[in-house]
């Protein structure tokens, strides 16, 4: 009975906003849900066709009476209404079960989130049914959720590459010493192959055939022997679809821009480091998170040009859900990293 109680009541959720996908982390459950972060709504009533998986089929699938909307951009929310909508349909999917008190609420957000984007992340949660909400930067959250010690006076360097930013930032004493946010990710990457395909092939393609191909032969560094892949599209000579073969070196050649950004970045970074900080990264290294950092060939490359360890975490997508979640079992504990 104590236990059904303490169910009915303790309904506390922490979310992952992300721009590519949205996480949900119920207390006492672990992550309940992983959802693309896509609606689709009719246009002329504006009732909400879909969400989450079925929605992102969608995309640029479309008859003109529908629209596929992502409403994230660059790690922040760029449609307030329908992110709203979707935040609701998936705490309502998590859930599952009706409870007496609405839920507080804890979101991540990119470090370099300004206020006014902040207020839209907390309105849009609260309109959602929190009673609640706190905001995390990601860097922190990913860092509680590899375990490092963040209350710590030690330095921990972490790179969180998502689908809108990449968030670098060293972490001590339950706060961010110095930090770089720039808005460049996995959809950057994305339109970089379309971008190219297009340009040196005449073929069109899509996002979600971006995508698609830059998880099966995309890198970052050469490793190997290199692959090649068949891509269907629209071919701009003759207006017909056409399927050529591309391969993994044109695709580096593509995200080259993309990921001597991230390179830049943590360069950047590293220099604005204090000292004795910078010494404890030399001995502990950096750990790389998100998604992004699945890109093959990605911690290599950035081991070459900084010379220091770098650390893939195993299932790099969720570090930044688990570590919000680690924050919502034990508020208390982690109150210092909640941004103010």
């Amino acid at each position: 009975m104590l236990n059904r109680l303490q169910a009915m009541f303790n309904n506390d959720i922490a979310i992952d906003l992300g721009t590519a996908n949205t996480l949900v982390y119920i207390k006492g459950k672990g992550i309940v849900l992983n959802e693309p972060s896509v609606v689709a709504v009719e246009k002329a009533t504006d009732r909400v066709y879909a969400v989450g998986a079925a929605a992102k089929a969608m995309l640029g699938k479309t008859p003109d009476s529908i629209a596929a909307i992502r409403p994230m951009k660059d790690g922040v929310i760029a449609d307030f209404e329908v992110c709203e909508y979707m935040l609701r349909e998936f705490i309502k999917q998590a859930q599952k079960k009706r409870h007496f008190v609405a839920p507080r609420i804890i979101v991540c957000v990119p470090s370099g989130i300004t206020e006014v984007e902040k207020r839209a992340v907390r309105d849009s949660a609260k309109h959602a049914g929190a009673r609640e909400v706190y905001l995390v930067a990601e860097p922190v959250a990913a860092a509680i959720g590899v375990g490092l010690p963040v209350d710590q006076p030690s330095g921990n360097m972490i790179i969180d590459i998502g689908g809108g930013t990449t968030e670098i930032a060293v972490i001590a004493l339950n706060g961010i010493v110095c930090d770089t946010s720039i808005r460049v990710g996995g959809d950057e990457m994305d339109e970089a192959i379309v971008s190219y395909i297009k340009k040196n092939h005449n073929l069109l393609i899509g996002d979600q055939t971006a995508e698609m191909i830059k998880k099966t032969i995309g890198s970052a560094h050469k490793a190997g022997d290199e692959a090649e892949m068949e891509v269907k599209g629209l071919y701009q000579v003759s207006g017909v679809p056409r399927t050529m073969k591309i391969s993994s070196a044109e695709i580096r050649e593509a995200l080259q821009e993309s990921v001597e950004q991230i390179v830049d970045a943590l360069r950047h970074a590293l220099e604005q480091t204090p000292p004795e900080l910078a010494a404890d990264i030399k001995d502990r290294g950096i750990v790389l998170t998100g998604g992004g950092a699945l890109l093959k060939g990605l911690p290599e490359l950035l081991r070459e040009q900084t010379d220091l360890p770098i650390n893939l975490m195993d299932d790099p997508l969720f570090c930044v859900v688990l570590g919000t979640g680690k924050i919502l079992d034990d508020i208390e504990k982690y109150r210092p990293v909640i941004m103010r």
